[in-house]
């Protein structure tokens, strides 16, 4: 083509648009080499799935596991045996301190959260405390049972709920105990 479809000027080879009035001129370019956008996309698309395939063999074959190499293991967090101590568990049950049911999703209201390497004889000290004080179903969890909460540690509660609203509207006597008392879902 030497002239401009719209105006009419002159174009020269290989000019992309009219110096005159501005339009695109039709045809092959510099700036996409002269090739047609149509033509190769299925030579490109194969290329990649062949590379595709190629890398998923490849994954697959580097974490298939051979017969004598020992499977990955995941730790979960805690510890691998609770710390035990003689007679803990008399002391706690003397002073009608109770254990999460161990299977129940639930809603209660967390007093104090001690860690696991202090023993549970110092989480047991503290609610025997909060029993004293007057407050209803007190127990002990140990948090490395329980999804919902951070491993590792003895979270001493009061009450067991249903219900979010039914742990709050609990929760006034609580603080007056521990003034960081707070509302925790227990999920299995």
């Amino acid at each position: 083509m030497s002239a401009c479809p719209r105006c009419g000027e002159d174009i020269g080879l290989g000019q992309e648009y009219c110096l005159e009035c501005g339009a695109r001129v039709p045809g092959p370019h510099p700036l996409d080499g002269g090739r047609d956008p149509g033509r190769g996309w299925v030579r490109r698309a194969l290329l990649g799935l062949v590379v595709a395939v190629a890398g998923a063999g490849v994954a697959v074959a580097a974490t298939t596991e051979t017969g004598g190499a020992p499977g990955m293991l995941t730790a979960t967090g805690g510890f691998a045996s609770a710390p035990t101590e003689t007679g803990s568990e008399d002391v706690g049950a003397q002073a009608g301190i109770v254990e999460w049911p161990a299977t129940q999703e639930g809603w209660t209201i967390a007093l104090a959260t001690l860690p696991q390497s202090g023993g549970k004889k110092a989480a047991t000290k503290r609610a025997r405390e909060a029993r004293a004080s007057g407050l209803e179903t007190v127990g002990l969890l140990d948090t490395s049972l329980f999804a919902s909460l951070h491993p590792g540690y003895w979270l001493v509660f009061s009450g067991v709920y249903s219900s979010e609203a039914e742990a709050t509207s609990a929760l006034e006597p609580a603080r007056k105990f521990a003034r960081t008392a707070g509302v925790r879902h227990i999920v299995p």
